[in-house]
């Protein structure tokens, strides 16, 4: 099931009067400002509907991706979402920490996934890029996040090959990476 904002109302047939009126009726759910859901979609994440919804580029990044991925314990505060630099923040109801990543790396490690509960999809970065994010931005997240989830991952059984194929494509990641592989072997 689709979100609809009021530019997209015609799809279901309906004008922008007619959307509002619909949701006053309880026929639609209004999730975030300017975005509604029907009164009987199935359960869905609100705050992946409206990144999606307002960045069709949006991509699930750093504590929320390895969480996704089970690599850590840390229960993220907000969803990290990373759009191209220089693209617009937008301003959101749901907790959404917005991160600016450098365009010429922006699709490295990155896949669309469907919204549980939706027609919609939203970028989702890679264990391995996830990784590779941790440390490259440790300063802001902690080492121990990105160590922890290095271990995690390596417990799994994974090969760091690709790490070090996408840690030397990454600024400022490659080495630490380094380190803590040889640290941990």
């Amino acid at each position: 099931m689709a979100a609809l904002t009021p530019g997209t109302a015609d799809r279901e047939g309906l004008s922008r009067s007619g959307l509002y009126r619909a949701a006053r009726e309880g026929r639609y759910e209004r999730i975030a400002r300017g975005i509604y859901l029907p009164a009987d979609a199935p359960a869905a994440d609100w705050g992946w509907l409206e990144a999606a919804t307002r960045r069709p580029e949006a991509t699930i990044c750093l504590t929320s991706a390895l969480a996704h991925h089970d690599l850590t314990d840390a229960i993220p505060t907000a969803l990290d979402i990373a759009i191209p630099r220089g693209a617009r923040i937008p301003a959101t109801e749901s907790a959404i920490a917005w991160h600016s990543f450098d365009r010429a790396t922006f699709e490295l490690g990155r896949e669309e996934v469907l919204i549980p509960g939706s027609d919609l999809t939203i970028g989702l970065y890679s264990p391995e890029r996830s990784i590779a994010d941790a440390f490259r931005l440790r300063g802001e997240l902690g080492y121990e996040l990105a160590r922890d989830a290095l271990k995690e991952w390596l417990r799994r059984g994974e090969k760091p090959t690709r790490l070090i194929e996408i840690a030397t494509r990454l600024p400022r990641a490659k080495t630490p990476i380094l380190h803590a592989l040889d640290a941990l072997s």
